[in-house]
């Protein structure tokens, strides 16, 4: 889908469908778009005999005859009253841009930029309205014998907010269309089946993204190259698959600046996690598509970087595997030897994300990173804390998570920050290994946390939890493309 930003006498021109905003109290918000007297009056009717409430979210196509400006209205409640809350108006537009879709309308004028949001600027608003408009047109039917029909809208013009240069919207744009684009490679990585997204696909999918980015050089280890590095443990989870384990290694290179250190992102992809020896319920165990998702938001956020080809050096890498059961398989009590030297004591098979990013962890130590950010389906126990709101945080390095915290906050990709304090680290005290891969009942997001920490001794670092936020369950089953918009976002903040 095409966008564009429109301002002046560009508003003017017409459009097969006009989005505007309507609050409760105060009726209309498009002060700058040129309506005529019969429209701004058939809005103002509308709103006043309550067809139009102007709730949040709340959403009204009315045809238009002889109008200059649109064939048809859509109007949107922004809520009680204006600047909106932030969630508020992106509740809004994300009911706007689901009304549009289904409508047959080919082009659109949207004013929802132009609507003040309390502490967001108009930049934040046009990065916003981009990447829900574009992740609202996604659609999963790779694996359906009937693919969708396409959806009418190809282009939107986007009423440009006032108060922001011509150039700081343009690139707000930009980003907007990126993290939409790596949002849509997250989710159609999550939402597919196993036997088809396997660790080789997934490194085919990453060396075809290098071949489309001049700024992108990807390599995946075999098991074999793995094994010379020492990677045991990673190695260990997939023994007991018919599919191969891949370290998959995705360089951005955003700056010739001499001696400009990466910042790294280390990505989970359990390509399926039936549990191993200690195998899951059945129920549910369909969902463990998805514990790839880490992997998956990686290689979106890595999408969005080379779309925008930011300025700086970016290094993702992926630990990616299967988890079954079989007669090679790793068994509980059995020890294996870490790349970092260090030996795990296997409690549990199920406990297998962290096996397989301690070694990536491990090898992103070459690289001599700024920081590193590792992103893992990881914990039932993150789901338990918070549900699909906010995605579990924890840090060995306070600067860095307030950073994170403040960034999702401002993007509404939220994270919340728990301890990792010392008292926890003795709950994976093993006697015979340096390391149990469990620490129990017990707050399972922390201890996982503290597992990890063992292994990122040598840098700043960050472990996000998106068990909870990187899917939906039930009726709405499917990936959410968390947390692409944060970790874009951080990377857009950061200097060579």
């Amino acid at each position: 889908m095409k966008f564009q930003l429109l301002a002046d006498k560009n508003l003017g021109k017409k459009h097969d469908c006009l989005v505007l905003g309507v609050c409760q109290k105060t009726g209309l918000l498009a002060e700058d778009i040129p309506l005529d007297d019969k429209l701004a009056a058939l809005i103002k009717s509308l709103h006043k005999a309550g067809d139009i409430k102007g709730k949040a979210g709340e959403t009204l196509l009315v045809p238009v005859a002889d109008s200059s400006l649109t064939d048809r209205l859509l109007l949107v409640g922004i809520g009680e009253s204006a600047p909106a809350e932030a969630k508020i108006w992106r509740k809004a537009v994300r009911a706007a841009a689901q009304a549009l879709n289904k409508t047959p309308a080919k082009t659109a004028l949207v004013a929802l930029a132009q609507v003040p949001v309390k502490e967001r600027d108009g930049e934040w608003a046009v990065t916003q309205l981009t990447m829900e408009l574009g992740n609202a047109q996604y659609r999963y039917d790779q694996t359906k014998s009937k693919k969708a029909p396409p959806l009418s809208l190809k282009s939107v013009g986007i009423a440009a907010p006032t108060g922001s240069t011509k150039k700081s919207l343009d690139q707000a744009l930009q980003a907007g269309q990126a993290i939409s684009a790596g949002m849509s490679v997250t989710r159609e990585l999550g939402n597919l089946p196993g036997n088809i997204c396997t660790p080789s696909y997934l490194a085919q999918r990453a060396t075809e993204m290098g071949l489309k980015y001049k700024s992108l050089k990807v390599k995946a280890l075999t098991e074999k190259q793995m094994e010379r590095l020492g990677m045991g443990s990673l190695l260990s989870v997939g023994h007991g698959s018919d599919q191969e384990s891949r370290l998959i290694v995705i360089e951005h290179k955003g700056t010739t600046k001499a001696n400009s250190r990466p910042y790294c992102l280390v990505g989970k992809g359990i390509t399926f996690d039936t549990g191993g020896i200690s195998l899951k319920p059945g129920l549910g165990m369909d969902e463990m598509k998805f514990d790839m998702c880490g992997a998956a938001s990686v290689i979106g956020t890595m999408t969005a970087v080379a779309e925008l080809n930011l300025p700086i050096n970016v290094v993702a890498v992926i630990a990616a595997a299967e988890n079954m059961p079989s007669g090679r398989a790793t068994k509980p009590g059995d020890i294996v030897t870490s790349m970092s030297g260090k030996t795990i004591e296997i409690l549990n098979t199920d406990a297998e994300g962290r096996l397989v990013l301690c070694d990536a962890l491990t090898y992103a130590e070459r690289f001599k990173p700024k920081t590193v950010i590792d992103v893992a389906t990881l914990t039932g126990a993150a789901v338990a804390t918070f549900g699909d709101v906010n995605t579990a945080m924890l840090s060995n390095h306070d600067p860095l998570a307030d950073e994170l915290f403040k960034i999702g906050q401002t993007t509404l990709d939220t994270v919340w920050r728990l301890p990792m304090s010392d008292e926890y680290q003795a709950l994976l005290d093993s006697n015979f290994a340096d390391i149990a891969n469990i620490g129990g009942p017990k707050a399972g997001t922390i201890t996982a946390a503290c597992f990890l920490s063992r292994f990122t001794e040598k840098f700043q670092w960050a472990h996000l939890d998106i068990a909870g936020t990187a899917w939906f369950g039930g009726a709405l089953k499917g990936a959410t493309g968390r947390p692409v918009p944060l970790l874009v976002e951080y990377l857009r903040q950061q200097k060579a």
